[in-house]
């Protein structure tokens, strides 16, 4: 048939997910990664330590009474004085930078994801959403061409790290395997649907990628041998707590043939999870649902026995037409993947010349568990946790029409600003206060680069929100502030990767945790009541994930010309927040900024 249909209207993982399209035969590994992954792209330097410790004195300004803020002003002077304490530990990460590809990449990802022991579903594994799609063919070809940022190309080592690779729990911590640049690289995806795991190998015996036909007729055969569901969802165990995971991993890895299956699927290039439809209650909800079903799988009683939470790269399709990707963060990160998306999507649009050689393909192999009474009564302790997680998890996702990024752009500001501001106003207007917000600004500038924190309010946004109905103070003072403070940190100047550097530094070498670290001002401030993302693509797609706090928010966006894509996500274990109240208080307050750049005349 011309279409994957599981039901009358099926999005094609054939045409899709071709995992050859997005990564050379093994063979051409290592020549395109010396390419297109480190020329022209230089080591990321170390901020002066007196420029972090002055912007952070600054982040702190519009949170503490001042009496707090002098304290901490004086702890902060003691810290940075010539001679001092941070000028030896500043001096240990220069020497850092000097011997290592990036002084703190490395480390931001053992503290931020891999010694974290929460639930990999909602707390760390982002998802995104793409509209629904009706296929009548498949097509796709090309590579992934170097990245540009203004003018200056993009570090890609990331790419090739997303493909077979899988975090894998440990007792204290956890750590990534990657299997993608062994000597023999593996060949095989995982397909998984109603909770049964496959094995599909996509090249041929000869070395070349299958063509897209038979990667299709693969997966009906798959679909074929999976119509009833699995008693046992062996993929809830990796949503649970990680030290409990790690101690199921070890049971099930005494057996051979579960250490058989596990390995299949953590050096697979990826998953794909072919899901039963998203359970639709209604159109203004489906959007919503959509998202959280990619997210976390919609329950025990859903999609959640398709994941293995610890891949890298789980693509998601619905058998109504609904897909994503949901992601494990140690390894990859929003922009690389939003423009792989876009990547797939461009793909899709061009011919596959290729014919499908005239031999019999093997049978997709089905991955059996062995499932004793101790892994059962894991499982069973996994889905209780799950469920509760996810029930716990209030998900709204919305697109704003009214105007998009072209709006701000005709004024000047930034998009990305204009937005920040919008959702700083509305936090205050549903709380009454200001909180500690943190948006995702890229360090891939620099070799090895990841992330940043973008910190807001600024003593600018502070007094715009406070003032925002005097028509004296201009909307333009708050989002030239935050257009300057982003610029500033892609070039290696935010705070809070170097003051984390400075006290990990300090562990390094043996020494006690400097004093501010242990100020109850530095736990307020990494206190992210508002955690915020822009990742921008070519598609109408949507990123969601958890807050990182038990009383904050989560809130990503895409800005397209004429409207934005959103989604804020809140626990409703927490009395305070409400993500639908913020959604509509948001859409409030985004038609008046724009009355307040285009008046009524």
């Amino acid at each position: 048939p011309a279409a994957f249909t599981l039901r009358s209207h099926v999005t094609s993982p054939g045409q899709l997910f071709k995992p050859l399209l997005l990564s050379p035969p093994p063979q051409q590994v290592s020549q395109r990664q010396d390419v297109c992954c480190f020329s022209s792209v230089p080591s990321q330097p170390v901020p002066p330590l007196a420029l972090t410790l002055q912007g952070y004195l600054r982040a702190l300004e519009p949170l503490l009474p001042p009496e707090e803020l002098s304290h901490t002003r004086r702890m902060v002077q003691e810290f940075g004085r010539p001679g001092g304490l941070g000028a030896k530990l500043q001096e240990g990460l220069e020497r850092r930078a000097r011997h290592t590809k990036n002084w703190i990449s490395d480390w931001w990802v053992q503290w931020a994801y891999l010694e974290s022991r929460q639930p990999l579903p909602v707390h760390s594994n982002p998802a995104i959403s793409l509209p629904r799609r009706d296929y009548n063919d498949w097509r796709s070809h090309g590579q992934l061409p170097v990245e540009y940022m203004r003018g200056k190309p993009l570090c890609m080592e990331l790419y090739p790290l997303l493909f077979s690779s899988c975090r894998i729990p440990g007792p204290k911590h956890d750590y990534i395997s990657r299997h993608g640049r062994s000597r023999r690289s593996p060949t095989h995806i995982t397909v998984v649907r109603n909770y049964q795991f496959f094995q599909l190998e996509v090249y041929n015996s000869d070395g070349s990628r299958m063509t897209e036909s038979q990667i299709h007729s693969q997966l009906l055969r798959i679909r074929s041998q999976s119509w009833k569901t699995d008693k046992e969802p062996m993929g809830i165990l990796t949503s649970e707590h990680r030290h409990t995971w790690g101690q199921a991993y070890n049971r099930l890895l005494r057996d051979k043939l579960n250490k058989e299956s596990v390995r299949l699927i953590e050096t697979g290039l990826f998953s794909v999870c072919l899901d039963s439809p998203v359970m639709r209650i209604s159109d203004e909800k489906y959007a919503s649902r959509k998202a959280a079903q990619i997210l976390h799988g919609g329950g025990t009683f859903s999609n959640s026995g398709n994941r293995w939470f610890d891949k890298t790269l789980q693509f998601v399709v619905g058998e109504d037409g609904s897909w994503g990707i949901l992601y494990e963060q140690a390894t990859a990160e929003g922009p690389p993947i939003a423009t792989l998306l876009d990547h797939i999507l461009d793909y899709c649009e061009k011919p596959d010349p290729k014919r499908a050689p005239l031999v019999p393909l093997p049978m997709p192999k089905k991955l059996y568990f062995h499932i004793d009474r101790e892994i059962k009564r894991d499982i069973e302790h996994a889905k209780q946790n799950l469920d509760i997680l996810i029930n716990d998890l209030d998900v709204n996702v919305f697109n704003f029409t009214e105007f998009g990024k072209e709006l701000p752009k005709k004024h000047n500001l930034s998009p990305n600003s204009f937005i920040q501001v919008a959702l700083q106003l509305a936090y205050y207007r549903v709380h009454n206060d200001v909180c500690p917000a943190c948006d995702i600004a890229s360090q891939r500038m620099f070799r090895g680069g990841r992330t940043e924190y973008i910190r807001s309010p600024m003593n600018q946004t502070l007094r715009f929100i406070q003032a925002f109905d005097n028509p004296s103070v201009s909307v333009r003072v708050a989002m030239l502030a935050g257009n300057h403070y982003t610029d500033f940190i892609r070039i290696c100047h935010g705070i809070d990767h170097h003051l984390l550097g400075l006290k990990l530094q300090a562990i390094e070498e043996g020494l006690s945790i400097p004093k501010i670290f242990m100020d109850t001002a530095y736990g307020l401030a990494t206190h992210w009541k508002l955690r915020t993302g822009q990742v921008p693509a070519n598609t109408d797609s949507v990123m969601c994930f958890g807050p990182l706090v038990p009383d904050g928010y989560a809130i990503c966006y895409n800005p397209q010309a004429d409207h934005v894509h959103f989604s804020i996500t809140a626990f409703n274990c927490c009395e305070e927040t409400n993500a639908e109240t913020l959604a509509v208080t948001l859409k409030e307050t985004l038609y008046q900024l724009q009355e307040l750049l285009q008046p009524a005349v």
